[in-house]
């Protein structure tokens, strides 16, 4: 999947994600593109940091403590954009799940062929 492609659906997430959920806002969606592009950036360059950091407790808790490192992105990103508020540590993690799944479902509707690419 392309960059252009990803980021558009990456931004569209962020959109839903903000939209259904009550605590998230955003001025409109050049916002969520900009959100989309910063928290790629992050989890590209300080999510790998965070969770060589918490290794032992993320193995405490089976993986959960990575919903917390995914909050604490997105808290991140709320902190370096203005036009991009969330409420709380908890609507955080929310919104990071949110935004996983809906991110799942389009990327799936966005590139149906790619199982059918690698299972050939």
């Amino acid at each position: 999947m392309g960059f252009i492609l990803k980021l558009l659906v990456s931004s569209l997430a962020v959109f839903f994600g903000a939209f259904i959920l009550n605590g998230v806002y955003l001025d409109g969606f050049p916002t969520a593109i900009l959100v989309a592009l910063l928290m790629g950036f992050l989890n590209a360059f300080l999510r790998p940091i965070l969770i060589l950091l918490t290794i032992p407790i993320t193995l405490i808790t089976f993986g959960l403590f990575l919903l917390v490192i995914n909050a604490i992105i997105i808290l991140l990103a709320d902190y370096a954009l203005s036009g991009f508020t969330v409420d709380s540590f908890y609507t955080a993690v929310l919104f990071s799940i949110i935004v996983s799944l809906i991110t799942w479902i389009l990327e799936a509707i966005a590139n149906p062929a790619s199982k059918k690419r690698r299972t050939e």
